[in-house]
């Protein structure tokens, strides 16, 4: 009986450890098929267009092709829940920016819980927004849009992509910052948003610089400052709000990350292919064109990125009352 027992015991043992054994495998030979990399959002905007920037060296650094698979709608979280309730096994991934951080606290009823039903994989750039004003606007200088702030409260209106956008909370946080008062005006998406502040029809936004850039360069829009904490290298003329407003910082920064127990070999290996693809000087030349810098985090950094932004755009949330449309 003693032995019909420790048979048993060990039969039981390693049928417990063979879905762990299974994977290992699996990991091993990773990737074995094409993987597909999520999108929240339509083909076109910033996040598509560094999803696509960085696949097509993944795919030629791993041997199977990265396919982009954009979802779009309610803010991202439609493709957040389908990578989250995917299988971890590195073949579904999420293309993911500030807005994932944002509907933490801005949506009271996710399917999930962000935070902690993802594991950070790998970031891969830092792109700053644009402070810009209409060329009719007399304001030339951060100062002295507060100072027009100040003695016309309620008069300037401030375009965004949307409510709850990086650029809408980009705008209240300087809102909070300077001490002045903007009318936001949201619309369905950063074309449309910039649309009107060329025809005159809002006076300023915060704008992603891969979209607005070019209407710097042309003179069309006048900016008078980047968001993030240093110069942008495309704009290099161009102060930032912290010279102005000590401790001001906002950003856009993309990354990757996959469903939680997601085995760690294959997220490393995806963290180093990713970071070797962003070095390449030709992808790093072509991010700054687009006013973005490489940024290569470890998981574990990028993790603290991720709990970080999530805190800090609660709190500028919270403060500012903001609800979702």
């Amino acid at each position: 009986m003693k032995l019909l027992r420790r048979q048993f015991l060990r039969l039981a043992a390693g049928a417990a450890a063979l879905p762990s054994l299974l994977r290992s495998a699996s990991a091993q030979v990773y990737p074995a098929r094409p993987i597909h990399l999520v999108v929240g959002f339509a083909p076109g905007g910033s996040t598509d267009i560094v999803a696509r920037l960085v696949g097509q060296p993944l795919s030629q650094r791993l041997g199977q092709p990265v396919v982009i698979d954009n979802r779009p709608g309610a803010a991202t979280n439609i493709a957040t829940e389908a990578v989250v309730k995917s299988a971890p096994d590195g073949y579904t991934l999420l293309m993911v920016a500030p807005s994932a951080t944002i509907n933490t606290t801005l949506y009271d009823k996710l399917n999930f819980v962000f935070l902690r039903d993802i594991a950070p994989v790998a970031t891969i750039v830092r792109q700053t927004q644009i402070l810009l004003v209409n060329p009719s606007i007399a304001a030339k200088t951060v100062p002295e849009l507060i100072a027009y702030a100040k003695a016309n409260p309620g008069k300037i209106t401030m375009a965004s992509a949307g409510i709850g956008s990086v650029g809408h909370l980009a705008g209240e946080l300087f809102k909070m910052m300077a001490g002045v008062d903007f009318v936001h005006v949201p619309y369905r998406g950063a074309g449309p948003a910039l649309t009107d502040l060329l025809g005159g029809q809002v006076m300023i936004s915060f704008a992603g610089a891969a979209s607005s850039v070019e209407y710097v360069k042309s003179g069309k829009l006048r900016a008078l400052a980047v968001t993030t904490a240093a110069r942008s290298e495309a704009l290099p003329d161009i102060p930032t709000v912290g010279e102005f407003v000590p401790g001001y910082e906002a950003s856009d920064w993309f990354g990757i990350v996959a469903p939680k127990n997601t085995p760690a070999v294959i997220i490393e290996k995806l963290n180093k292919e990713i970071g070797a693809a962003i070095a390449d000087p030709k992808l790093t030349a072509r991010f700054a064109d687009l006013g973005g810098t490489t940024l290569s985090l470890t998981p574990a950094e990028f993790g603290k990125l991720i709990a970080d932004e999530t805190d800090k755009w609660g709190k500028v949330i919270k403060a500012a009352n903001i609800k979702p449309e």
